[in-house]
């Protein structure tokens, strides 16, 4: 018979709730524990002398209580330091037994349970065998500098597309033409393009917290910096513009490279994906609280109060951030096997192999297909608002707010990506295989919505066809953002500040080309442009792309 069969439960459990503090059956911590868990293994003063089949009972109740609640407990002599204790006073209840020879091992043990509390020498105390720590200090430490990386981008967004919603109250303050809203566009692209590279290489150098910090705090106080440049003239308010790029430049290659060495390849593109989801919820974030902002306290609100929460940032990052799981003390050897795979941690990157690097076709591919990508990302960027209020002739507050739904829905589809993808590879499809599927449908989907939206009759259409060209674009976290960790993962900020390089000159020459193209054209010929490099950069990417490792 079972040994729960073996003592009647309900007369045990009456038999311990006889004893002091146990009448709520709540265990220690606050655990639960019903009628039916028994407490074995019971030591007295004479347990040295108890008969060996009474051990034997006390080994079979101390599995079947492991088993049901994962604690063990034993009775102990005195008072134990940093115990709970639980007494018991003598009970004249019998529990009900199956046999002569297992009543007397038992009245035993419930004899020694009696006589022993009469002089209130003997204490039960649960040993935390297998007793866990709270959920926040076993939450695993690489997504710790998820998280962190992720509220960074967030930041980023928030501080970079404020501009976006402040350049129309701007404009009108400071009498600015089409054209020299689009050279402030493309200012921030000026210091952007200068610390891509720079920010790789530091970053393999010297580590990624160092430099993802000193990005924050840079362009948070540019940020702060603005409404100061704005009032001291055009030539000002370009410097501070181009001194945050330089701040938001390192952002990305930092990131790349600290997640080259905390993630394991079977979470790389959910772990990326939900990183910059934090830049789609910024600019969530930042163009939902604009407006709200600018018509209560007016445009110079938005910068001074997104800027000051780099500061609340920097502090948690300087807590707990490091650089690669080798720097951290509190990184458990299990979540380092898990992160390392059984590889060990390489030295950080002294020399940058830039021959060996640019003779690579799947570079070239990554540097292309991100050119061709973020023209068209950086257009949707910095130009929506503009487009919601002059075409659809929706007011300051509906530019952006209607301007969240795209990046919204960018957010959610990023995750979704990333899954989709993780899982795929985990089911055994090629890394290649699956960046190429993710990055044709970031570059196709977005190029079928912009062509529909010159056929479109009405504002809310239009507002979805952005909204599912954004949404399909999300795809490409899964596709090529994610391929620098694949082809050359010790070289990880170095890729992705070449390759960035090149997307943030699309970026500049965006930017200011739309401007130049609105001035004597339309928003239809804007479109077209976009919608050719994204068949450029379909047809690169799936020519020369790879997911295998071509950089060691």
């Amino acid at each position: 018979m079972a040994m729960g069969g073996l003592i009647s439960n309900r007369n045990l459990a009456s038999f311990i709730a006889s004893g002091n503090g146990f009448h709520n059956q709540r265990g220690i911590h606050g655990v639960e524990i019903s009628n039916r868990v028994i407490f074995p293994n019971a030591l007295c003063r004479n347990h040295h002398h108890q008969p060996r089949k009474l051990l034997s009972l006390q080994a079979s109740l101390h599995r079947e209580l492991v088993r049901r609640t994962s604690f063990g407990c034993f009775l102990q002599p005195g008072n134990l330091e940093h115990h709970h204790s639980i007494r018991f006073k003598k009970n004249t209840s019998r529990p009900y037994y199956k046999s002569s020879e297992e009543s007397d091992i038992t009245e035993e043990v419930v004899d020694s349970l009696s006589s022993s509390s009469a002089d209130g020498s003997a204490e039960a105390v649960l040993v935390q065998g297998n007793l866990q720590s709270p959920w926040w200090q076993r939450f695993p430490r690489r997504w710790v500098i998820v998280l962190l990386c992720f509220a960074s981008f967030l930041l980023c967004n928030m501080d970079r597309v404020n501009m976006s919603i402040a350049i129309l109250p701007m404009s009108q303050q400071y009498n600015w033409n089409s054209a020299t809203v689009g050279l402030i566009q493309s200012s921030f692209f000026w210091g952007y393009l200068l610390t891509q590279i720079l920010g790789g290489i530091w970053a393999d150098k010297f580590g990624g917290k160092v430099v993802l910090g000193f990005g924050v705090v840079w362009w948070s106080i540019a940020t702060v910096m603005t409404p100061i440049a704005a009032k001291l003239g055009l030539p000002f308010l370009l410097v501070v513009r181009a001194f945050m790029g330089i701040g938001e430049g390192v952002a990305m290659p930092a990131m790349n490279n600290m997640l080259s060495k905390w993630i394991p390849v079977s979470e790389r593109s959910r772990s990326l994906a939900l990183v910059y989801s934090g830049m789609y919820l910024g600019s969530v974030t930042g163009l939902g609280f604009s407006p709200m902002l600018i018509n209560k306290f007016g445009w110079p609100s938005v910068f001074y109060s997104f800027g000051s929460l780099g500061s609340i940032w920097f502090l948690l990052w300087l807590k707990y951030a490091y650089s690669s799981p080798k720097d951290d003390p509190d990184l458990s050897e299990e979540e380092k096997k898990i992160i390392l795979g059984g590889s060990k941690p390489r030295e950080p990157v002294t020399v940058i192999p830039w021959k060996l690097i640019l003779s690579k076709p799947p570079v070239w591919a990554l540097i292309i297909s991100h050119f061709c990508h973020n023209w068209g990302t950086f257009i949707l960027l910095t130009w929506m608002p503009t487009y919601y209020n002059q075409v659809l002739k929706f007011n300051l507050t509906e530019s952006g707010l209607l301007c969240v739904l795209p990046w919204f829905t960018m957010a959610v589809l990023a995750n979704v990506g990333g899954w989709i993808a993780d899982t795929l590879v985990s089911r055994g499809l090629s890394i290649t295989s699956v960046r190429k599927i993710m990055q044709s449908i970031g570059f196709l989907g977005p190029a079928f919505f912009l062509t529909q939206l010159s056929r479109v009759k009405t504002p809310a259409m239009a507002v979805l066809c952005m909204a599912c060209s954004q949404g399909a674009d999300a795809f490409s976290q899964s596709g090529l953002y994610s391929n620098h960790q694949d082809i050359g993962p010790r070289y990880a900020g170095v890729l992705l500040g070449l390759s960035n390089t090149a997307g943030v000159l699309a970026g500049v020459f965006g930017t200011a080309a739309t401007g130049y193209i609105l001035q004597r054209g339309s928003w239809d010929d804007v479109f077209k442009v976009a919608v050719g490099l994204y068949l450029i950069g379909t047809l690169v990417w799936n020519l020369f792309a790879t997911g295998e490792r071509v950089l060691d």
